[in-house]
């Protein structure tokens, strides 16, 4: 059966140019979603993958709260409707545990604003129109295995992660059954921000049971299954081939 061009779902995934964000992006186009694509930079790559995947491209900076609102107002403006968000955006370095004096107050203000308070503005933002979806709302959380355990590349970096987490389920008990909110928690993930932890990827092949980091397509394919069940809500799903069993 046909489905009118207009009848098809949108989805916004944020920070998606590249890595799980591009991933995510690909397979939801595959399921015959609309697609916002989203970056700060690379716009010439954000022009390009939106071209293949018959959708949009729109540049912010997630760390500015107007430019957070004017994405969601762009994919509106161009499609009328929004189905899904998916909050993917985020920035990360390394910073060791024990150094505290190394985890400055600037870099802990430049990791909340990004990772926590963004998704929240977008969140916020979408809201209206998630609740509007024909099929309800949903919005999944890229969060991390580092907001789980006392892992990850900072002690910023996790803590933000694990405040997205609990964010999730308090929107999540919130907002149904109007719309859903769910995360999923990957733990190392091969992307090309991720291609110079060698101490993780040594964990991740002699550890996890699966003996390798997650692929984007690993995540990309969790998503599509969230956003696809219509009941499951509040949730957050590590998904670290099974590192967390050791």
């Amino acid at each position: 059966m046909r489905i009118d061009e207009q009848d098809r779902p949108v989805a916004l995934v944020s920070g998606s140019t590249s890595g799980i964000g591009e991933a995510v992006a690909r397979r939801l186009a595959a399921d015959g979603m609309r697609v916002v694509v989203h970056s700060r930079h690379s716009a010439e790559a954000g022009e390009k993958l939106a071209a293949e995947l018959g959708g949009a491209y729109v540049r912010a900076d997630l760390a500015v709260e107007d430019e957070a609102r004017c994405l969601v107002g762009a994919a509106l403006d161009r499609y009328g409707r929004l189905d899904a968000l998916v909050n993917n955006a985020g920035i990360s370095w390394p910073i060791p545990h024990d150094d505290l004096a190394a985890a400055t107050p600037a870099d802990w203000r430049r990791l909340l604003e990004v990772n926590l308070i963004a998704p929240w503005v977008l969140c916020t933002t979408a809201l209206p129109a998630l609740r509007r979806s024909p099929s309800g709302g949903s919005i999944v959380n890229i969060t991390s295995h580092a907001g789980v355990r006392p892992k990850g590349s900072s002690v910023p970096y996790a803590a933000s992660k694990a405040a997205l987490n609990h964010v999730t389920r308090l929107l999540a008990a919130a907002l149904g059954p109007e719309v859903r909110v769910n995360a999923v928690a990957p733990g190392l993930v091969d992307t090309p921000m991720t291609k110079d932890w060698a101490h993780a990827h040594e964990l991740w092949r002699e550890r996890a049971p699966m003996h390798r980091p997650a692929l984007p397509s690993d995540v990309a394919d969790l998503v599509a299954s969230v956003l696809a069940s219509t009941y499951l809500t509040g949730e957050v799903i590590v998904l670290d081939g099974g590192l967390n069993l050791t």
